[in-house]
């Protein structure tokens, strides 16, 4: 009977795990789990050659091994470094990891648009929460930005070049997982862009799932541009038997009411798609009949519009009493479960002190007199 594998073990930010000779620095601290966990915005364990760009995933080893304990002199990429017996690793513990970081995400917000307001993408954007975390509140640079006009790639995919990283994650999907590669990174430098050859269209059966795997609003799906928010729908797990034997038929259904606004991958809990699917089930499969409907779907990964999830991150300069002009405020209430609140029959000047939710019924409204 063979040997079995030696296991490594890896401790990162002070928690120790065993992991699988060849395993990356990223792939052990997910394992792990929680705010020791990276972030990483061009790698994608699907996609052979990804990571390495961003640079938002660097961490500091203080140790690089039982039987070479010096550390490393500089910050190394995570998902690109892989573990040793014995390495020990700094990340969120480390001040100069987590200003390295900030850095960083300046570095990819020097160029891109202050588009949240009206891009689709917000509200589950990866840069959106990567900035709300570790970047700042204003920026430095006072130069001219880097701009691109927007392009159709297509009758559904629309292109904002202005908007994107070069994370390379749309490059990889489309040589990989399509059967012919339509577009790439042409230019060099500051001058490098996403673009097809001579502005061909992108058409293949798979081609979608490069809106799935961009980490920010670069690529949009134009069958749902501007119709609603992401927090506005819910999603639903529901599957279907797909005509094409590659596609595995099991998706997100992003509904409002009994309307269907977008059909996307399932994806797990750092954002990658966890089977793809096909160009049929995501763009002309928009009627809830088209699908057996599982349940609702948990979505494992925080974003800016979690509840709750940034609650006491910044502290506001000015309190509420402060905003009020030392007025006292009559009514606090939670209305994020309550359905039917603008009635006029709900008369909000006859609550006394702070309010719920459960004090409105939906049936035969009550007052607090």
């Amino acid at each position: 009977m063979a040997d079995e594998q030696k296991l490594f073990k890896v401790k990162i930010d002070n928690i120790t795990v065993e992991v699988a000779p060849g395993t990356t620095i990223l792939n052990a601290a997910r394992l792990i789990g929680g705010d020791v966990v990276p972030p990483a915005m061009c790698y994608y364990s699907k996609l052979e050659g990804s990571g390495g760009k961003c640079r938002t995933c660097l961490v500091k080893v203080t140790k690089g091994s039982e039987a070479d304990p010096r550390p490393m002199p500089k910050l190394v990429a995570s998902c690109r470094t892989t573990v040793m017996d014995g390495m020990e690793v700094a990340n969120i513990t480390s001040p100069e990891v987590v200003d390295a970081r900030k850095s960083i995400v300046e570095f990819l917000l020097i160029n891109h648009p202050l588009d949240c307001p009206v891009c689709d993408q917000a509200g589950e954007c990866h840069l959106q929460d990567l900035s709300y975390e570790h970047g700042v509140s204003a920026t430095r640079y006072e130069f001219k930005r880097r701009t691109f006009d927007k392009v159709d790639l297509g009758d559904k995919i629309k292109l904002h070049m202005t908007r994107c990283i070069l994370c390379y994650r749309c490059v990889f999907t489309a040589d990989q997982l399509t059967e012919k590669r339509e577009h790439g990174i042409l230019g060099r430098g500051d001058h490098s862009e996403i673009s097809t050859y001579i502005e061909k269209n992108l058409d293949n059966d798979f081609i979608g799932n490069v809106i799935d795997v961009c980490p920010v609003g670069a690529l949009t799906d134009k069958t749902f541009r501007f119709k609603n928010r992401v927090w506005f729908l819910k999603p639903m797990d529901a599957h279907r038997n797909c005509e094409n034997p590659k596609c595995c038929g099991k998706t997100v259904l992003w509904m409002r009411g009994d309307e269907v606004f977008r059909v996307t991958a399932r994806k797990d809990q750092y954002g990658e798609v966890e089977a793809y699917i096909c160009d049929t089930c995501r763009f002309e499969k928009k009627e809830a009949s088209d699908w057996v409907i599982e349940g609702p779907r948990k979505i494992d990964r925080h974003s800016v519009i979690s509840q709750g999830h940034y609650v006491g991150t910044v502290k506001p300069e000015e309190t509420i009493v402060k905003v009020m002009d030392g007025r006292a405020p009559k009514l606090l209430m939670d209305i994020h479960s309550v359905s039917e609140v603008n009635r006029p029959e709900i008369d909000l000047s006859k609550i006394e002190g702070p309010a719920h939710s459960d004090d409105f019924k939906t049936n035969g409204v009550q007052h607090q007199q």
